[in-house]
């Protein structure tokens, strides 16, 4: 019998790669092949992070990406131009490889939504095809409303905002700035180009998939799944369902925090957490860092290694002396885990959807402290609209002061309203994924058709 051979294609971003490695195991259970395509510098990272649980049925094969220097990869703008100069005719001659290779052929190609060519390829070839979106739902349907944002004198036809009011594009969905949208948020006009052209770009792709599956579920967006009925949630997508350990970390996890959090009372711990593109100026480190001391809780702090850059050593060795054991500090965690762990009383967070999610599933509360792209439409939805967490007020230059840190999370934590619709959106999105709950029956019903 032939196996039906899956090529997946993850935008190379830790926030991509992980759900779709997520999705990608669910999928191997099945008996499916997996080919899972990722570029030539994470391909070693995760290698060296996944140790042997990839599992069998999964191959990792990398690609250049044709991004010049590590300093790139952490520009949007300039990677996603690189990657798209380079990749898609590097894929398409993996594909031609593996289909001329006497193994299964590659039955379908499921592909990271911003990945709009990747759909076009599999066109061209007459290979089926589908798309998976890691971030929200509404995030997409703020994409496929750029022709009206235009039309209505919102942004101008390079996607640069003309009007500075709230816009809401349905009641029920969060309210953002112009100037936060994913594509003008990203510091330079020519970033902003490169982005807003690419979804420009994938809006006309997502008419050629089959599929359109996105990290969600129908109880956290209704309003956006309403305006967008194609797009099918299918999450959240998290190693603890299948009870196993997340895949695809870039960064090697510290285990030793969870012991430490063994040590901790129940709902006590700060967890600080800002994924892995956001970096801070020297000050705004150091102010976060007293703001933690001040409130006088345990904390759990992830700094990696590369956000330490420019901080002052002395400084933060003398803030780890003064805290002693009330504070541990890691250069990666693993997330899941500690955002399940009993002892987490709140987390600060970029907002990331992954972070969101895996928040939203263990009734985690939320200090919100976005950083660019999609995060803020996130903060609206943690805020506004679940209002299950707070945002951080800053000062006339910008900067969120020590003394706010201590008094958000103050008022965060003896709110008890704030902890009670945790648990309430905790318990819809476990049923969603459980056996006969939404996002599970729209998963069962795409394994079906990909058996067809």
């Amino acid at each position: 019998m032939v196996n039906l051979h899956i090529l997946v294609i993850p935008y190379p971003a830790q926030g991509h790669v992980i759900p779709l490695m997520e999705l990608s195991k669910c999928l191997a259970k099945y008996g499916f092949r997996i080919t899972f395509v990722i570029t030539e510098y994470y391909h070693q990272l995760i290698k060296n992070t996944s140790k042997g649980n990839i599992g069998d049925q999964i191959q990792l094969v990398s690609v250049p990406d044709g991004i010049q220097s590590s300093e790139d990869k952490n520009k949007p703008g300039k990677s996603s131009e690189a990657i798209l100069r380079v990749m898609p005719g590097k894929v398409e001659e993996l594909i031609e490889e593996i289909n001329s290779s006497g193994s299964d052929k590659i039955s379908c190609i499921l592909a990271d939504q911003s990945f709009g060519w990747a759909l076009e390829i599999a066109e061209k070839r007459g290979i089926r095809r589908a798309a998976f979106c890691p971030a929200a739902a509404a995030q997409l349907v703020l994409g496929f409303s750029i022709p009206k944002l235009i039309e209505d004198g919102i942004i101008d036809e390079h996607g640069t905002p003309k009007q500075k009011q709230i816009v809401q594009i349905s009641p029920t969905m969060p309210a953002m700035y112009p100037a936060n949208f994913v594509w003008a948020c990203l510091g330079n006009k020519e970033a902003q180009k490169n982005i807003f052209g690419l979804m420009v770009r994938n809006n006309k792709s997502a008419k050629l998939t089959d599929w359109l599956l996105c990290n969600s579920t129908y109880d956290l967006e209704p309003g956006a799944f309403n305006l967008a009925p194609q797009v099918l949630p299918i999450g959240p997508l998290l190693a603890s369902n299948r009870q196993e350990d997340s895949v695809g970390n870039f960064w090697p996890e510290d285990p030793t925090c969870l012991a430490w959090l063994d040590q901790q009372p129940p709902e006590s711990v700060i967890y600080v957490a800002f994924g892995s593109f956001t970096v801070f100026d020297p000050a705004q480190f150091q102010e976060l860092a007293l703001g933690l001391e001040r409130c006088n809780k345990p904390f759990l702090w992830v700094i990696r290694s590369d956000i330490r850059k420019g901080t002052n050593d002395a400084f933060l060795k003398e803030f780890q002396d003064r805290v002693g054991t009330r504070g541990k500090v890691v250069d990666w965690a693993p997330q899941q885990k500690v955002l399940a762990h009993p002892s987490v009383a709140c987390f600060v967070s970029h907002c990331g959807w992954n972070s969101t999610m895996e928040g939203v599933s263990n009734g985690i509360l939320f200090l919100c402290w976005p950083y660019f792209a999609d995060q803020f439409l996130n903060q609206s939805y943690i805020c506004d609209i679940w209002k299950i967490g707070l945002g951080f007020d800053k000062d006339e230059i910008g900067r969120i002061m020590q003394g706010e840190i201590k008094n958000k999370v103050e008022q965060l934590l003896s709110n008890g309203e704030f902890k009670a619709r945790a648990l309430d959106l905790k318990k819809m999105v476990i049923n969603s994924v459980n056996e006969g709950g939404s996002s599970y029956q729209n998963f069962k019903k795409f394994v079906e058709w990909m058996k067809e």
